[in-house]
């Protein structure tokens, strides 16, 4: 079972069931908060420990090792649980009749009304995001500067908390139907919520052992509660994956070139194209309405409950975009990746691109970005393969038949005209041809005969983008003044987490 996907249901919860999804909502929000608290009070007694260096002594440096600061998941889940038992996080005093007062350590009241393992994930996100801003800070990540996690607002409207699975004989702590309720789906501590959607498929893979659940995340939005299953599934059928080439290899790339006019225009070098798809502007035209939600929201008095229905039917906007738009992509890219076994992008800097005003909406609106990982993962599962093109190339400059370098293009010129052997081809189709001859120049691909590819090549990018990079928790050797390391946590890198 080597891939993994996700199922994504609406919950449609009781009245109970709504105030205990909250609960633990809240729950998680509480121990992300905590943990990050309990870190930055050991960071600070770590730099009072310091600080006094000049007139240390051994007593001083034997103290100075006692102070661990929680920094990978295992520290700060045993911190978290060391807390919450202790007197900080709960007391009372009893009174006797001779008037004697006695402490009772209580611990968190609620801790037994809501299961242990939200806030063991809020822990293992909290670590996650103390990782990327420390490897961002010493340049081990890339891409924009990840600032320091920050404490969570309460809020009412939103929320969100993780439950990994736990299976014990041959049940399951997460399962999805019930006896004669095929549409819900079982969570620890909360019990059988109904789903509006269809389960079929997900029970039949599960009762088949072609699926496995991993984790359930639960989200709240727009007045709505989701659930997101994770799964690790088997291998799609054989008749579903492309065949292997055993010969011929470094032929047959498709280029896909993606744009604001044609969303998606894909070719072979020959110039044969193959799709173009049209931008469909979701968000474009549905702006004017909403400017008017938004405007609606902006009349309604701050914090009262006319304001919190205007941000809902906004929310919902937001949402309907989302889900068009996704469905949309889900549609582009099942057709490209089931009628092509190779195919070709362009390492576009939307980033980049994003930062012109004038572009930003379109952009946003046809998101490359979302369509370049859902035919990246998408490839994966059917052995295909997918290559990204060196940034620098010009695909839409250069001509696809003489390799003549234009040296003015711009976005108003839809139509490509080659100065030298006057060759007369659309602009995307054209760059689309080039991106698949830039494949067969600088990749070949070295099979096993199980079609199973590797694609090797000089470039560093023709691989294309790493999809099962794993980041470890920690944050490797001391950067800055007050910065630990794994071995500051105290924990062993093997242990389990306390129960």
């Amino acid at each position: 079972m080597p891939r993994h996907t996700t199922f994504r249901f609406c919950l449609d919860p009781t009245v109970e069931q709504t105030v205990a999804l909250a609960r633990h909502a809240g729950a998680a929000r509480f121990a992300y908060n905590q943990c990050l608290r309990l870190h930055l009070d050991a960071r600070e007694r770590y730099r009072a420990r310091a600080g006094h260096d000049d007139d240390a002594n051994e007593d001083d440096d034997a103290d100075r090792a006692l102070v661990k600061v929680p920094w990978s998941r295992f520290s700060l889940i045993n911190a978290f649980n060391q807390w919450k038992v202790s007197q900080d996080a709960g007391r009372r005093f009893l009174v006797a009749g001779s008037g004697v007062a006695e402490m009772e350590v209580t611990g968190l009241a609620w801790r037994s009304e809501v299961s242990a393992q939200v806030s063991e994930e809020a822990a293992v996100d909290l670590s996650r995001g103390l990782a990327a801003w420390t490897n961002s800070r010493s340049g081990k990540r890339k891409g924009r500067p990840v600032g320091h996690p920050r404490f969570k607002k309460k809020n009412h409207t939103t929320g969100s908390f993780r439950m990994r699975n736990k299976t014990q004989g041959n049940r399951s702590s997460i399962h999805i139907g019930t006896g004669n309720r095929p549409r819900s789906v079982t969570l620890p501590r909360i019990g059988s919520i109904r789903v509006q959607e269809d389960t079929r498929r997900l029970r039949r893979m599960i009762a088949h052992g072609r699926a496995r659940i991993l984790q359930a995340t639960i989200t709240r939005g727009a007045r709505r509660w989701w659930i997101s299953v994770t799964v690790e599934a088997a291998d799609l059928h054989p008749i579903a994956q492309h065949p292997p080439r055993l010969n011929d290899n470094e032929k047959g790339w498709v280029g896909v070139d993606r744009g604001l006019h044609a969303l998606v225009v894909a070719g072979t070098r020959d110039g044969t194209e193959t799709l173009r798809v049209q931008a469909p502007k979701i968000l474009t035209t549905r702006l004017r309405q909403q400017r008017r939600i938004t405007r609606a929201v902006s009349r309604k008095k701050r914090g009262s409950a006319n304001q919190r229905k205007a941000r809902t039917r906004l929310a919902r906007h937001h949402l309907r975009v989302r889900d068009t738009r996704q469905h949309f992509l889900h549609q582009v890219s099942n057709q490209l990746v089931k009628t092509h076994d190779k195919l070709v992008l362009e390492d576009l800097n939307i980033t980049g691109i994003m930062s012109n005003r004038r572009l930003a909406r379109a952009v946003s609106d046809g998101a490359w970005g979302e369509l370049a990982r859902q035919l990246t993962y998408k490839q994966h599962w059917r052995n295909g393969q997918v290559v990204v093109a060196d940034r620098w190339f010009p695909s839409s400059k250069t001509c696809s038949s003489c390799e003549h370098v234009k040296k003015v293009l711009t976005l108003r010129d839809r139509t490509y005209t080659c100065d030298r052997c006057g060759l007369v081809r659309d602009r995307d189709l054209n760059a689309a041809a080039n991106l698949a001859a830039w494949a067969e120049d600088h990749t070949s691909t070295v099979t096993d005969g199980t079609g199973r590819g590797e694609v090797r090549d000089g470039d560093r990018q023709a691989a294309g983008p790493d999809i099962k990079v794993c980041r470890r928790d920690g944050t490797g050797p001391h950067n800055r003044v007050g910065e630990t390391s794994p071995d500051d946590a105290g924990t062993p890198a093997l242990a389990a987490p306390a129960a």
